[in-house]
């Protein structure tokens, strides 16, 4: 497994996010959230700011 790898942090209109090589280009649907680094440092960051699992669609209709 290769460990040089940057990651984006990538986050889309349900705000849902991801980890994706920064050498790829960004699909469709999804933004850069502005975080880059390692993986580990990537996914430390997403679990620090994805609390709420629930796409932004649902959280709106349930009224969170």
């Amino acid at each position: 497994m290769r460990d040089d790898i940057t990651y984006l942090v990538l986050i889309n209109d349900e705000e849902q996010y991801s980890l994706w090589p920064a050498h790829r280009e960004i699909p469709s649907g999804w933004r850069a959230e502005g975080t880059t680094g390692s993986k580990d440092e990537c996914s430390a960051h997403v679990d620090r700011v994805w609390t709420d699992m629930r796409p932004r669609s649902l959280r709106e209709h349930m009224g969170a």
